[in-house]
């Protein structure tokens, strides 16, 4: 058994090198063992390999569209759903100049420090935001931002990385499941799950999230909703109170608006 993007190998017990040139196929190199031919002919044998190449080469999308679920495999570029006809993009897209073209893929774009992305709808499976981004990107996975500057696009994710070294201005509001700021961070944040600021991270900016969680030496500076992530910073913001801050590990206490009066 070998890495799948193995170009060629060595024998373990004669030496010699060979390169397969399918995948799936099985190659025999001692003279005293059966040909090929007689391999390929054994049902059972291919199917336990077909099964194998299935399960370590294949993964699940969901249509953009009717939202159906297929397994397709890992080295093809587009498919179409079984259940509506749409063509997938499952390509990944790398941009390094001006764009500003739609793209929906369940690949992975990547937008380089050369890049200018002002598509008014990018759909993919994961991002690396790198360059400047006025557009509109929603990540059904993680989005990391390695970046020195203002975003003035919005961004929607499952999961968003600040890295260490960014330095980044959302003007607006940030939709995500989950966030982690490893350098500093500013702009509002909607989290339907945990906020982490992590050692020497700062965020500055107001908060409504499940959770938060501010490591010995990282800061947060603003407004702060726990629990509510469901509602909107603007219905939220009116009963909330002045700045909160937390800092070197301290727990920032949660705001909560009062009850409505009884009907």
């Amino acid at each position: 058994m070998e890495y799948a993007a193995a170009k060629s190998t060595m024998c373990r017990q004669c030496g010699a090198h060979f390169a397969p040139s399918v995948p799936k196929q099985v190659v025999r190199l001692h003279a005293k063992e059966e040909p090929l031919e007689s391999i390929s002919n054994d049902p059972s044998l291919l199917r336990k390999l077909e099964g194998f190449w299935t399960k370590h080469h294949s993964s699940v999308i969901e249509c953009f569209d009717c939202k159906a679920k297929q397994e397709i495999s890992s080295a093809a570029t587009s498919t179409i759903c079984p259940k509506c006809s749409t063509h997938i993009d499952l390509r990944d897209y790398k941009i390094a100049t001006s764009f500003s073209r739609s793209i929906r893929t369940h690949g992975e774009i990547h937008l380089t420090a050369k890049g200018d992305l002002a598509s008014t709808s990018i759909r993919c499976r994961s991002a690396l935001i790198e360059g400047k981004m006025r557009g509109n990107m929603h990540c059904a996975g993680t989005v990391t931002v390695n970046y020195v500057g203002k975003i003035p696009g919005r961004l929607t994710a499952e999961h968003v990385l600040v890295e260490r070294k960014s330095d980044v201005h959302f003007f607006r509001q940030v939709q995500v499941k989950s966030i982690e700021i490893r350098g500093r961070m500013t702009g509002e944040i909607l989290a339907d799950g945990a906020v982490v600021i992590h050692r020497n991270a700062i965020l500055d900016g107001n908060v409504t999230a499940k959770s938060i969680s501010v490591e010995k030496g990282g800061i947060f500076t603003g407004q702060l909703v726990i629990g509510n992530a469901g509602l909107t910073q603007a219905e939220l913001l009116p009963e909330a109170k002045p700045a909160v801050a937390a800092e070197a590990g301290v727990v920032a206490p949660a705001v909560v608006p009062d009850p409505l009066p009884a009907t």
